[in-house]
Formats: structure tokens, C-alpha cells, sequence
């Protein structure tokens, strides 16, 4: 009697954790998405192009898109020892803006208002400026970026869903540190 209830929840559990490639996919969700960062993404992003590696890099030769990487900070190892030393290096595609923060799904409207200011500035107000959107494999943060930029107008939107794993694997990096502008910004205060 069990079996029938306990397989379904399976089901919904397999098809709400499937990998991108899988037979059942990962649907768009209507909204942001709000969960955990790291998973499994959707294959698509509507109203944006979703392109590889060797995308990127004629994008960037023919194009030169606004690249927006959206990985969050490296946090200090536990268990480092007191005084121990930490020295974090953060590598993306030569000449992005690392805006780490800016792909949660439930940024406030501060932090909304900061990133389209930021963005504007970026491209110049053009809504017809490529851009690319990228973090890591399996991160929903570009993705909301993605969708961010394209409920906000821009066009030319393009969402690089391998990110900085992907690309590295074929081209050079560079050691890079968050975007002055929007570390600047006020930060939302607890209970708030």
C-alpha cells in the first residue's frame, strides 16, 4: 500500500534533481530561481542565447560583449589555523566584471537598483550590447542574471551555462577581483 506513495515522491524527487542532460530535463522556472546556487540548471533560458565556450570566444573577437561573471567570494577554509595564511585567487575570462552576489534570486531592491545602474554603466545603456553571462558548471546565479538582463531589456543576452570550468579547459584566465562599483554598494542589513 506504501510502495505506490513512496514511489511517486521518488519520481518528483528524481525528475526536481535532474541533471540538464537527462531524458527528463530541468524546466525554466517561472521567476528566479531561489534555492541553492549550485545544481542542476535547465538546458535553456528564454529570451536569451545559451552558446559554449568557442561561442564565447568569437563573441568576444567579433563582438566584444560585456562579460559578467556572477561567481561568489571563496570563503575562508574552516579549520584554518589562527593566523594561518589564505590567499584566495579568483580566475575568469579576461576582461569581465566579477560581481559576486549579483545572481542570487531574491536580491533586494537595493541590490536591484545597484546592478542596473552597474549594467547600464557596462554597456553603455545600450540594450542592444551583447553580453555574457557566466559562473560556474551548474550554477543557477548566471542564469538569474540571464533573466535578470533580459527582464530588464537587453537584447543580446547570452547565457554560458559551462562558465569558467568550461572555459579555461581551452583558453587562458585571468586572476581577477570583485568589481569596485558594486563592492561599494550599500549592503542590505538583517531583519530588514
Amino acid at each position: 500500500m506504501l510502495r505506490l506513495p513512496i514511489a511517486a515522491a521518488a519520481a518528483v524527487l528524481l525528475v526536481a534533481a535532474a541533471p540538464a542532460d537527462s531524458p527528463v530535463g530541468v524546466r525554466e522556472p517561472d521567476g528566479y530561481w531561489q534555492g541553492a546556487l549550485h545544481g542542476y540548471t535547465p538546458k535553456t533560458l528564454a529570451g536569451a542565447t545559451v552558446v559554449d565556450a568557442a561561442q564565447v570566444a568569437r563573441l568576444i573577437e567579433e563582438h566584444k560583449p560585456v562579460l559578467l561573471d556572477v561567481s561568489e567570494v571563496d570563503r575562508k577554509p574552516a579549520g584554518l589555523p589562527p593566523g594561518g595564511l589564505w590567499f584566495p585567487v579568483h580566475r575568469n575570462i579576461p576582461g569581465s566584471t566579477w560581481l559576486p552576489g549579483a545572481g542570487d534570486g531574491d536580491l533586494d531592491a537595493a541590490a536591484q537598483d545597484a546592478l542596473k545602474a552597474r549594467v547600464a554603466d557596462l554597456t553603455g545603456g545600450d540594450l542592444e550590447r551583447p553580453i555574457v553571462t557566466y559562473c560556474h558548471p551548474d550554477c543557477w546565479g548566471s542564469w538569474n542574471l540571464g533573466k535578470r538582463l533580459v527582464t530588464l531589456g537587453y537584447r543580446k543576452v547570452h547565457w554560458f551555462p559551462q562558465g569558467i570550468d568550461g572555459w579555461q579547459d581551452g583558453h587562458d584566465t585571468a586572476v581577477s577581483r570583485p568589481d569596485p562599483s558594486w563592492a561599494a554598494r550599500p549592503k542590505a542589513t538583517a531583519g530588514q
